[in-house]
């Protein structure tokens, strides 16, 4: 079976987007969450999906959940209309990450076996939000704590939870 992880940035107040887009810009998380995936299958929203600037993220396989299937795999994508069957299409990978949105990251807690948690310290308007975790369930397993600094405006933490 592999192993599925949720990969997000994520606001003391639990924000994670506002009009489609990241309320705040850190360098260093964009790098930590390629040195994360890269090489393995991210699994997304379809507005998240929209979101990325260049299109399907490179040297990663990309699926998007969406209801309106078109045939994306011309496009360097492929498509599923559910989570079950996003996964069959995993079934030879090792290591899974969810990318987002909110609903897909609410739809797939249950099912996660780590959190990789960009905490964004700060609080943002925001209209997309991370589903509260649950502490009795979720681990803190790795932790690195960072101040702001010229490219990146906020103090920030990347931490890994496991599940218990």
């Amino acid at each position: 079976m592999s192993k599925i992880s949720i990969v997000a940035a994520v606001a003391d107040n639990y924000a994670i987007g506002k009009s489609n887009k990241l309320p705040w810009y850190l360098p260093a998380d964009l790098k930590h969450f390629k040195e994360i995936t890269i090489g393995h299958t991210v699994l997304m929203g379809k507005r998240t999906f929209e979101s990325l600037p260049n299109g399907p993220l490179p040297y990663r396989k990309n699926i998007v959940l969406t209801s309106m299937l078109s045939d994306g795999v011309e496009e360097g994508y492929y498509e599923s209309d559910s989570i079950e069957d996003a996964l069959q299409l995993c079934e030879n990978e090792c290591h899974i990450f969810i990318i987002g949105g909110g609903a897909v990251y609410k739809q797939t807690m249950d099912i996660a076996n780590s959190l990789y948690i960009t905490w964004v310290h700060a609080d943002f308007q925001a209209d997309a939000f991370f589903p509260s975790i649950d502490f009795n369930v979720w681990k803190e397993t790795e932790r690195q704590d960072f101040e702001p600094d010229e490219k990146n405006l906020f103090a920030y933490s990347f931490v890994k939870y496991e599940k218990i």
